[in-house]
């Protein structure tokens, strides 16, 4: 007969394994969860591509407060969401057809919405924003977006361009509606996803740490992004 010292030991060592595998389980289920809830919507991502030569017949320039990425980060439970502003911008203008632009986005200015302005948790997590976990400005203080190609796909205006976050340069694909009247254009995007960590943001991800042992403080790879450009002549 076992001793009822021994006995209780195994019982909670059983109940210790149960609890790993259910939390594994759990974990493993909101990944995919994550992953098919942005598998719709996520931006094609590829090589970055050359900038086709075209002569502009019209300029307009980005007004930086009111062109900016929006952003929707999502963690295991909750999440965050903001902004970052452009600095400075142009859409290119032919045959008043939109055919080119490029944005510089002054990362530093990155906003946390959900939380109050005046909570010093508002200040700590942008500051985790901006340090080596995540974008590092003291050493990429710009993001940069070149429009590679305007065209239209099932009745749908998509813009083509270059990406580059932390010094790494992509070229992405998303829907969009543009709009040219008279000395204004604005362009904004329909919210699609890109995936962080092809951007060497990696901070929680469960690629590259044991999601089980992350827990609650998983961050999902796939972050909601939305375009939004106002320029003027």
């Amino acid at each position: 007969m076992l001793k009822k010292d021994t006995f209780e030991a195994r019982i909670n060592l059983k109940k210790l394994i149960m609890k790993n595998i259910a939390i594994k389980a759990i974990s493993l289920v909101v990944i995919t969860l994550g992953m098919v809830s942005c598998k719709n919507n996520k931006a094609k991502t590829s090589e970055a591509k050359e900038v086709e030569k075209i002569i502009a017949e019209e300029t307009f320039k980005a007004v930086p407060a009111q062109t900016m990425i929006s952003w929707d980060a999502k963690k295991i439970v909750g999440g965050h969401n903001g902004t970052i502003n452009a600095s400075t911008g142009v859409l290119n203008v032919k045959d008043g057809k939109l055919v080119g632009g490029n944005f510089i986005f002054d990362v530093n200015t990155i906003k946390c919405l959900d939380i109050p302005a005046d909570d010093e948790n508002n200040a700590k997590l942008v500051g985790h924003l901006k340090g080596e976990d995540f974008f590092n400005v003291a050493k990429y203080p710009n993001a940069a977006f070149q429009i590679t190609s305007v065209s239209e796909e099932n009745g749908k205006q998509v813009i083509a361009g270059n990406l580059t976050v932390k010094g790494i340069k992509k070229n992405i694909k998303f829907p969009a509606t543009v709009s040219i009247n008279g000395n204004s254009a604005t362009i904004t995007s329909e919210e699609f996803a890109i995936d962080r960590t092809e951007f060497d943001i990696k901070y929680n991800s469960g690629k590259f740490a044991d999601a089980a042992k992350l827990g609650d403080y998983l961050i999902k790879d796939n972050v909601g992004v939305k375009v939004t450009v106002t320029a003027t002549k």
